[in-house]
């Protein structure tokens, strides 16, 4: 995997709930694992727009809900800072369902995707309407 050239602000932890912006059938996940995450002691490891993600389903369809998958965060509420100056907030925290190779389960996503993500995950990018 890529690495970010971006020092994305982490706001998510785990226990987080957010939208899944794909068509893969689950609509609301909440994070219960971040790959690669350090944390220092009792502090929560935290996630931010480019993280791997490992989600439950809350809401969706019947089959899908319960599930544990692996998601790719694609927007944030909280302001990050890029290497040029430009600073990017989303209006909602979104993820997309994606498999063990990275790829999306989904066919389409809805909404933009932030440029952090079309670099680490070019399959998610040439999926989604936009990207920021």
């Amino acid at each position: 995997m890529k690495g970010l050239t971006t020092s994305v602000t982490r706001c998510l932890q785990v226990g987080s709930r957010m939208a899944c912006n794909d068509n893969s059938g689950a609509k609301i996940v909440q994070i219960i694992g971040i790959k690669g995450a350090k944390a220092k002691h009792a502090m929560y490891p935290k996630a931010g727009v480019g993280d791997i993600v490992t989600v439950s389903v809350k809401k969706g369809k019947i089959s899908m809900k319960g599930k544990v998958l692996k998601a790719v965060i694609i927007r944030q509420k909280k302001m990050f800072r890029r290497p040029n100056g430009m600073r990017i907030c989303f209006e909602d925290n979104a993820v997309v369902i994606i498999d063990d190779n990275g790829l999306p389960v989904g066919t389409e996503i809805k909404g933009a995707i932030a440029r952090e993500v079309s670099d680490r995950f070019p399959k998610v990018a040439a999926i989604a309407p936009a990207v920021v």
